[in-house]
């Protein structure tokens, strides 16, 4: 188990990281705000900062948040004055509540669990979540996200939740009374009918078997009863962090905005989507009008609904997941006596604006008056935007490799280098 922040100091680099090229590069990054051309803290200020804290995301489908960590302390320690020495270099990996939350709370000292549950598609699956105390992190997408899909196989009518809510029952099992379920990258639309049955709720059809799993089986759902969940909920807290806020059904529901993502073509989306409403209107004669009024909540229609399924039968409390994971991870205390703040993610775009990590953390810095710049693959938001962000500068990758698919591979190299030019730019 480890502390919070990993923090290090010295001309050591972070451990792991490999060294990039030593090639000089042109450019300085992008900017959100005019400033003059000199590499100088804060425009001449006589003393750039000795504590720098990095707390940034993962970048999907290349490093983790550790990682990203890792090879932004490796491109500092090169680029500071003197390979850094007295500078304080502390890393607190983030995540929003999707891919990468068990992983960051690790990271931040929560003790690593493994189950046996059924994945998306029935076959069983290795699952962790994370614990420390009697509070658990549970990350739907360990159970039944896309990264247990075959590549190029989806089943957008028939992947289920079910091994999520077995995951919650070993989470319970270990002794959590308060989880924070993050939700995210999920393979499923069946709006956590599955993760209610692995917990003890049944849903029936007209001839008393239960339905199929899945979203598309809904349509037959004929009863519905959750008076067998498992009791240890009614005493446990609950935290719903999700990075979005979407509703259950509708043109904003979760079959029509992210169903495609999870294989449905146009006739799938439009089966899913009825399914789910009938799914409510089950559910209503269950346990009263709450259901419908859950469906319209935000947060009911992430990861394919779930939701929902933690709205009405797990009692949760909807939260923005880079909220509730900044206070889990401890960011507030890591934030004390922080001169600068290093975030980022994969892709720096709209998207960010609306609830992700990078985001989140720029907002906490900044109401403290730290200063915060980010590291990404790719920028695709406009300098006032990220100005507006709280985020004072951008590095993407992209500037040093404009090809896509290399910057994917050489993401960890080319991240050294593009923290080479931040500390350049900040801590000289």
């Amino acid at each position: 188990m480890t502390d919070a922040s990993t923090e290090t100091s010295g001309a050591m680099g972070a451990t792991g990281a490999s060294k990039a090229e030593a090639a000089e590069e042109s450019g300085t990054g992008t900017e959100a705000e005019t400033r003059p051309e000199s590499k100088t803290w804060a425009e001449g200020q006589a003393t750039p900062p000795k504590r720098v804290l990095i707390a940034a995301d993962k970048f999907k489908g290349s490093l983790t948040a550790v990682e990203v960590a890792e090879r932004v302390t490796a491109g500092l320690r090169r680029g500071a004055p003197q390979g850094g020495e007295g500078l304080r270099i502390a890393a607190l990996p983030v995540a929003d509540g999707g891919d990468g939350t068990v992983d960051a709370a690790v990271a931040a000292g929560f003790e690593r669990r493994e189950a046996r549950v059924t994945g998306p598609l029935g076959a069983p699956v290795t699952a962790a979540y994370a614990l420390r105390g009697t509070t658990a992190v549970v990350e739907m997408a360990e159970a039944s996200g896309l990264r247990h899909l075959p590549d190029g196989v989806f089943a957008p009518l028939t992947a289920t939740t079910y091994g999520s809510g077995e995951l919650l029952r070993a989470a319970l099992d270990a002794g959590a009374r308060t989880i924070v379920f993050g939700v995210g990258g999920s393979a499923t639309t069946d709006g956590g009918a599955g993760m209610l049955s692995a917990l003890g709720a049944r849903f029936l059809r007209e001839d008393g078997t239960p339905v199929g799993p899945g979203g598309g089986p809904l349509r037959d759902l004929a009863t519905a009863d959750l008076s067998g969940l498992d009791p240890r909920l009614a005493d446990t807290e609950t935290v719903l962090a999700s990075d979005v806020d979407n509703p259950l059904t509708g043109p904003k529901g979760a079959a029509a905005v992210y169903g495609p993502q999870k294989g449905a073509g146009e006739d799938d989306v439009a089966a899913l989507d009825a399914a789910l409403a009938h799914y409510v209107g089950v559910l209503e004669r269950a346990v009263g009008a709450s259901a419908a009024e859950y469906a319209l909540a935000p947060g009911a229609g992430a990861a394919g609904g779930i939701g929902f399924g933690a709205l009405v039968g797990l009692g949760a409390a909807f939260r923005p997941g880079i909220e509730v994971m900044l206070d889990v991870l401890g960011f507030p205390a890591a934030l004390e006596g922080a001169d600068l703040v290093i975030t980022g993610e994969g892709s720096l775009d709209e998207q960010t604006l609306h609830g992700k990590a990078p985001a989140g953390v720029a907002a906490a810095a900044r109401a403290r008056g730290i200063e915060v710049v980010a590291v990404c693959g790719r920028l695709a938001l406009a300098p006032v935007a990220l100005g507006n962000a709280g985020i004072r500068r951008a590095y993407p990758l992209t500037d040093l490799e404009p090809d896509p698919a290399r910057c994917i591979a050489e993401a960890g190299p080319l991240l050294e280098r593009a923290a080479e030019r931040l500390a350049a730019d900040f801590l000289t």
